[in-house]
């Protein structure tokens, strides 16, 4: 009587569509595919497969500690999982979206994934010192904000960048943000060759059409301990998996008002004696944060009724 194998553990590494890519206990990476969409896998996902022709296929997904991802009335788009941390990568210029910082944000705190905010650049004297100002709410939320300057032009990292790197070491952390703000340079500084196993990767996995990997996780040491995880999607950013009467508990300085509100269930919005709004008229939230809680509490609002 033939046996049948037992699954083999891995690690989800990269992703395109209904495939990622594996990494063995032993290092040896190699392409799976899921069984239906119980089993669809993402980057960071510790999986059981089985070997099938030149590739292998996923029997079942490990339990995760936490999944970011985004969702609008359409679909999800899930960045990783099992993640330590967060970093939103922004630059003094391009300018950046508060409204996009501040979903991305939300979708960290629903996921209680602690995130951490880099604003790169920091060459640009004066545009850098604007858009550092810009940040001061959400240091004042206690958002953690490191001052970069990923500088492509250089080899070494400087005293800046080994700030940075106290902070990603030991950690698995997911990057996001919008072209234009380093966040390619800051991974091929700390990640040697990493654009030649971006190709390599990106080539397996869309057999040969060399378009680009939507999730790529790459270890930064030798003991795998430390690794950074590349995701695309950052301009779009759909919070319709977020329950609306859960926005103010996922906002900072909101949810720090909400128990001054005369009534329990305050939408923040129209109701006399909020406590929010009197924060508003302190200056102890910002008119710009205000409007980004109101439009969003719109959105999600209609987006339930659907």
């Amino acid at each position: 009587m033939i046996s049948n194998p037992a699954p083999e553990t891995g690690l989800v590494v990269a992703s395109h569509g209904h495939h990622v890519l594996v990494e063995s206990a032993e290092g040896k990476r190699l392409i799976c595919t899921s069984r239906g969409k119980k089993n669809q896998a993402v980057v960071g996902d510790h999986v059981r497969w089985l070997p099938s022709g030149e590739g292998g296929t996923i029997e079942s997904v490990n339990p995760r500690r936490n999944l970011l991802y985004r969702q609008d009335q359409i679909r999800s788009k899930h960045f990783a999982s099992n993640l330590d941390q967060v970093l939103i990568l922004l630059a003094a210029e391009p300018e950046f979206s508060d409204k996009q910082l501040t979903r991305a944000l939300i979708a960290a705190e629903a996921a209680h994934i602690q995130p951490l905010i880099g604003l790169n650049k920091g060459d640009l004297k004066n545009p850098f010192k604007l858009a550092w100002e810009r940040l001061a709410p959400y240091r004042q939320m206690g958002y953690e904000v490191l001052p970069l300057a990923i500088a492509p032009k250089t080899d070494t990292l400087n005293f800046i960048l080994e700030s940075l790197w106290n902070k990603l070491e030991g950690k698995i952390t997911l990057v996001l943000g919008p072209s234009g703000v380093g966040k390619s340079t800051l991974i091929n500084k700390l990640v040697p060759g990493a654009q030649v196993l971006t190709r390599e990767i990106s080539h397996a996995l869309n057999s040969g059409r060399h378009t680009t990997t939507n999730t790529l996780l790459y270890w930064v040491d030798a003991d795998h301990r430390t690794a950074l995880i590349d995701s695309p999607g950052f301009q779009e950013f759909g919070l319709h998996h977020i329950d609306v009467l859960q926005l103010p508990a996922l906002m900072p300085d909101i949810q720090a008002h909400t128990g001054q509100c005369r009534f329990y269930n305050c939408t923040h919005l129209h109701e006399p004696g909020c406590g929010v709004h009197q924060a508003v008229l302190d200056a102890k939230i910002s008119e710009r944060r205000y409007r980004l809680y109101s439009e969003l509490f719109s959105e999600l609002s209609e987006a339930a009724r659907y």
